[in-house]
Order: structure tokens, then C-alpha cells, then sequence
């Protein structure tokens, strides 16, 4: 049976560049992101990478991988999510996560899960869940 765990990451860093002339619709952009996750993940300084699509100015999809190193319910170790949402036009993020398999590291070798979060314009961190099995 899965294990659940929880918490909140924030943005420090948020990269974006276009893809391609700028003026084609839809958009691809590129974005590198860093984020620090805190709770049942702890990882600070991740290293992520989106690709995304903007089908008008405010809505869209991406994808990306997300490569966490730090500690999940204690154990050390790293792993990598491939990561797949979409945006709003009120800029609201749906995202849903699942761990490659494989690429579990540490006390974290083994390891598989799927996980979802939702970030919402203004605030400032973000709730997450993962659930996951080590193996």
C-alpha cells in the first residue's frame, strides 16, 4: 500500500525564454525553474526544466522533469519526476507528477510514486502530495 506524504514548495528561481518565432501562435517557451520543497519532501535548490505551450497569452500546457535531492520522510537520497499540467487564464497551475522509474538514488533506490499540485496566483508557497512505494 502507497505511503502519503505532504507539504509546500515555492519558486526561487523562474527562467523563461521563448522557443521559435515569437510571434506564431501557439507559443514554446522553455523555462528552468529551482524550487525548495519542504514536509514529507525536503529538497532545496531542485533543478527543473519545462517545456511549454502557450495556445493564447494566458493558457496552456508543459512538461517537464524535476531532478529532487534531499530527504523524502527521512530518508536521504534523490530522484527525478516527470512532471505534466496545464495553466488558466486566471493563472491558476494544475499539475500531476510520477517519479521515472529507475531513478531512485541513496536510501530512495527502489522508489516509485505519483503526485499533484495546484499553484494559484499571489501566494507564496504551494501544497503538494505524493504518494509513494519503496521497493
Amino acid at each position: 500500500m502507497p505511503t502519503q506524504t505532504t507539504g509546500r514548495f515555492t519558486f526561487t528561481n523562474w527562467e523563461e525564454r521563448a522557443v521559435g518565432p515569437t510571434e506564431a501562435s501557439p507559443k514554446l517557451a522553455h523555462a528552468s525553474v529551482t524550487n525548495t520543497f519542504s514536509g514529507g519532501i525536503e529538497a532545496a535548490d531542485t533543478t527543473c526544466e519545462y517545456t511549454i505551450v502557450y495556445v493564447t497569452e494566458k493558457t496552456g500546457t508543459f512538461t517537464g522533469m524535476e531532478a529532487l535531492v534531499g530527504r523524502l520522510d527521512g530518508r536521504k537520497g534523490g530522484f527525478v519526476v516527470e512532471e505534466r499540467g496545464s495553466f488558466d487564464d486566471d493563472g491558476t497551475v494544475h499539475c500531476t507528477f510520477e517519479v521515472v522509474s529507475g531513478s531512485g538514488t541513496g536510501d530512495l533506490t527502489g522508489l516509485r510514486g505519483t503526485g499533484s499540485f495546484t499553484t494559484k496566483p499571489g501566494e507564496q508557497s504551494f501544497p503538494y502530495t505524493f504518494d509513494y512505494d519503496l521497493s
